[in-house]
């Protein structure tokens, strides 16, 4: 009676613990590109004319683009910084082009408010902000 007590008792358990676990949350990832992207995508505040907008988009989806390829060669650490600090200077003279100085300041205040928490999971990549 007592080995039966035990078996049924370890049966139940391992029964609850399947169930337990197929129950678990599933929780969307969002990849680091598009949180990026979105992030860079929000003009809220500096009203921007369509034509402006759509040049910052386009020039936003290809820096990424290259913030990924870079991130993901096999190039050396110090190639690396080199490219990004490349990438964020010519991506200043962009801005600085479309937005003139003062819009240049104020979109790239709310950006680094908004990347700041992502800057350790972008490891180096952070440097082209």
């Amino acid at each position: 009676m007592n080995k039966f007590k035990i078996v049924l008792g370890l049966g139940l358990l391992l029964f609850l613990s399947s169930n337990v676990n197929a129950q678990g949350l599933k929780i969307p990832k969002v990849d680091l590109s598009s949180q990026v992207l979105g992030i860079l995508n929000d003009t809220d505040g500096l009203d921007l004319n369509s034509d402006q907008k759509e040049k910052l988009t386009k020039n936003n989806s290809s820096f990424v683009d290259e913030l990924t390829n870079i991130s993901k060669s096999g190039k050396s650490d110090d190639d690396k910084k080199a490219a990004f600090l490349g990438l964020k200077n010519k991506r200043t003279k962009f801005l600085t082009d479309l937005l003139g100085s003062d819009l240049f300041k104020k979109y790239s205040g709310q950006i680094l408010k908004s990347i700041n928490p992502l800057k350790s999971k972008l490891g180096l990549a952070a440097l082209a902000f």
